[in-house]
This record gives structure tokens, C-alpha cells and sequence, in this order.
């Protein structure tokens, strides 16, 4: 028997308003990986929530699929505009360069620092997590990440679990762009949620 078709409107439009008025920052440089910024921004913004590009770079961001150079991103806001306390999430999307450049970048950890000081809820996907081993807020945190981070994350004393998405008081992680349906799940869930009290770095 199938679904009528009222159902699956009505499904659709609850999951379009769950974000409504959220604003979430996803932050990157230079080379981060194309999908994974892409695809949870689009479930983001489905959801209803605003996003911005956010970047200690001016003017766009490249992006690469694996080893190539891929599409070239507008930066929304350049991270000296910003502080944490204009959005009510984060969003790290990972690829090899860019995470490495982000978590040398004394800027870019204070204000990753800040939305866990405010328990804000934090996303971060397969190299994405380095940026918050450089920040100081993994110890203890149950995550998963890229098995070529996972040492680092544990020797950071991060919880390492081998799973396609983990989540901690408001924390999210996930390990490649196949975990992605169910990474972007439960970003928008967690979003929603807002606030964890217990998430505090």
C-alpha cells in the first residue's frame, strides 16, 4: 500500500521548519573536501537554518574531491567579523589541507573554543576534528573521525569509536563522506536541540 501522498508532504515541511531562524557558521580554508561541506549545508539549509561560509580567508575558498581541485566558494563572513555569539551552531567540514590550516590559526581556535565555553553544539566530519584537538576540547569526548586521525584524537584523549556518526552533548562527528545521510541527520537534530549545558570546554 503506498504512502499517501498528504504524508509525505507534511513530513517534509516538519523537517523544513526544524532549523527556522538558526544560524550556523561552517568553518574552513582552502582545500577543504567539496561534499562535505556541500551536502550537510544543503541538509541545513532544507531544515531552515541560515548559513554562512566562514574563513580567516578573504573573498572564497577552494575546494578539492580527494587529490583535484575542485569548486571555488564564496566566504560569507571573514572570521574577524564574527564571534561565536552570533550563531547558534558550528560546522567543520574536513579534507587534508583545510583542517590543517585552520587549527594552526590562534583566531580560529578561539572562536572553536567559544562555542564549546557556551555549549553551543558542534559538528565536525573526517579530517575536521583536527581543528578541535588544537583547540583543547576533545578530552574526554566521545567521537569518531578519519581512521588517519584516529591516534590523534586519542593521544588528545578522545573516546575513538569506529561508527558512522557519534554523538556527545551536542558534539557530532563522523568518519568520510559515506557516513554523510547519517551525519547531516543528526546535525540538524542536534542544532535543533540547541544548547547543552554539559558540553562546556
Amino acid at each position: 500500500m503506498k504512502v499517501p501522498i498528504v504524508h509525505l508532504i507534511v513530513l517534509k515541511t516538519n523537517v523544513m521548519g526544524t532549523l527556522s531562524e538558526k544560524k550556523i557558521a561552517i568553518l574552513t580554508e582552502d582545500g577543504f573536501e567539496e561534499i562535505e561541506l556541500t551536502s550537510p549545508r544543503q541538509a541545513l539549509i532544507d531544515a531552515g537554518a541560515i548559513t554562512h561560509i566562514v574563513s580567516p580567508k578573504q573573498g572564497t575558498v577552494r575546494a578539492k574531491e580527494g587529490n583535484e581541485w575542485k569548486g571555488t566558494y564564496t566566504v560569507d563572513k571573514h572570521l574577524n567579523e564574527v564571534s561565536a555569539s552570533d550563531y547558534d551552531g558550528l560546522l567543520l567540514p574536513g579534507g587534508v589541507i583545510s583542517p590543517d590550516k585552520l587549527r594552526t590559526n590562534e583566531q580560529v581556535l578561539s572562536f572553536v573554543k567559544e562555542f564549546f565555553r557556551s555549549g553551543k553544539p558542534v559538528a565536525a566530519i573526517c579530517h575536521g576534528p583536527q581543528t578541535l584537538i588544537n583547540a583543547e576540547v576533545v578530552e574526554g569526548r566521545k567521537m569518531t573521525s578519519v581512521a588517519a586521525i584516529r591516534k590523534d584524537l586519542m593521544n588528545a584523549g578522545a573516546q575513538w569509536e569506529d561508527s558512522e556518526v557519534v554523538t556527545d552533548e551536542g558534539l557530532v562527528t563522523s568518519r568520510t563522506p559515506a557516513d554523510l545521510p547519517a551525519f547531516n541527520a543528526k546535525i540538524v537534530e542536534e542544532f535543533a536541540e540547541g544548547k547543552h549545558e554539559g558540553q562546556h570546554a
